[in-house]
């Protein structure tokens, strides 16, 4: 029987943890803190098309990242697990300068050759999206995909989990590197993952490492209102103000995006006051909600913005993966899975090269 190791059960985790548990033969055991998770205060926006950014091997991820919910959803259903924690409800982008959506719409139709789960795309202007978003206002037009989804990240994680029946503790722990495996909480194991986020650091410095791996502080606000809010799409404004309707009248206002904060967990309500009046004059029905609560987390951010996953630099057996900054919801769950098939040495569609760990985790000098 293997026995491998998962530190961390956040939503590539919690992915690899499934995935691993069909395998016959493996023993998983999953170590969680609980303490800051990225996934659980994640907006949960799955919309990588529109993206300018210039890393090819970024936006690829990304783009597999969201078609790989298709495969999820369909494994998890096999699996007999509810599914009510992701809709393909569409999105909306808004932008300051309106004559920048018609270039966004010449770009998506690109992309949508390869990514035909886009959907539909359309400018409407502020009748026709009042039809489906009702209370919007504030702009001209904007720019529609009907195949942009939302995902509640936290309930996600617990369908994972359930599903794979693992064993889950929760504490905070540490590794240790023995001539027989990798020794983690008195016990023994043949592989580990580490998907701390931004904790990897925690990890691997006292094993004598470098990490460029740095934490971003991200808040979010929960209101409650009194309409069913299922099929609303997601709005994308630009700026820290994303709109993330769900079922039965709960909305999402964030995240924010706070640098040099550290770990720091506690909740600003000034900033998140400051976050509610911006969003406001395009959504005056925020301000009817019968209730607010907020959320906290830490997300991982590498210097170049890039996320990474592999083999740890000469730590055969130990896996890593960290720095998917605000995409961590549509990449979590691919290089969750891809990790699983590489402690099996099998491939996937994506190439660990293009996201090498030797270029975040070296050791020291």
């Amino acid at each position: 029987m293997k026995k491998i190791a998962i530190v961390g059960a956040g939503i590539v985790g919690a992915t690899a943890a499934y995935y691993l548990s069909k395998e016959a033969g493996i023993e998983v055991t999953v170590f969680d803190f609980g303490h800051g998770q990225a996934t659980k205060a994640a907006a949960g926006i799955i919309s990588p098309w529109f993206s300018k950014r210039r890393n090819k091997a970024w936006y690829k991820m990304a783009r597999l990242g969201a078609d790989f919910y298709v495969d999820l959803l369909a494994d998890l259903e096999k699996s007999r697990q509810e599914i009510d924690f992701y809709q393909r409800s569409g999105v909306f982008l808004l932008k300051k300068d309106e004559s920048k959506l018609e270039e966004l719409y010449q770009l998506a139709l690109q992309r949508r050759e390869e990514s035909p789960l886009m959907g539909e795309l359309a400018i409407l202007d502020q009748t026709a999206a009042s039809n489906l978003f009702p209370g919007l206002q504030g702009f001209d037009r904007l720019l529609y995909a009907s195949g942009g989804a939302r995902v509640d990240g936290q309930l996600l994680v617990s369908r994972l989990l359930d599903a794979s029946q693992v064993k889950v503790v929760k504490k905070e722990v540490s590794l240790t590197s023995l001539s027989s495996g990798y020794q983690i909480d008195n016990q023994m194991f043949d592989q580990v993952i580490l998907s701390t986020g931004a904790w990897l650091g925690h990890l691997l410095e006292p094993l004598g490492y470098e990490v460029d791996v740095r934490p971003q502080k991200g808040q979010l606000r929960d209101y409650q209102l009194a309409q069913d809010m299922e099929a609303y799409p997601v709005v994308m404004p630009e700026g820290e103000w994303d709109l993330i309707p769900f079922a039965g009248g709960k909305l999402s206002l964030g995240a924010t995006h706070e640098n040099d904060m550290g770990f720091d967990l506690t909740v600003d309500k000034t900033l998140l006051q400051q976050m509610e009046e911006t969003a406001l004059p395009h959504y005056p029905v925020l301000s009817k909600a019968t209730s607010r609560a907020e959320r906290v987390g830490i997300r991982a951010y590498t210097s170049d913005f890039s996320p990474f996953f592999g083999q740890v630099p000469e730590l055969a057996g130990v896996y890593a993966a960290s720095g998917l900054g605000s995409s961590g919801l549509t990449t979590g769950p691919i290089i969750g899975y891809h990790l699983a098939q590489m402690l099996q040495g099998r491939k996937g569609v994506l190439d660990p090269a293009d996201y090498p760990t030797e270029r975040y985790i070296k050791k020291k000098q």
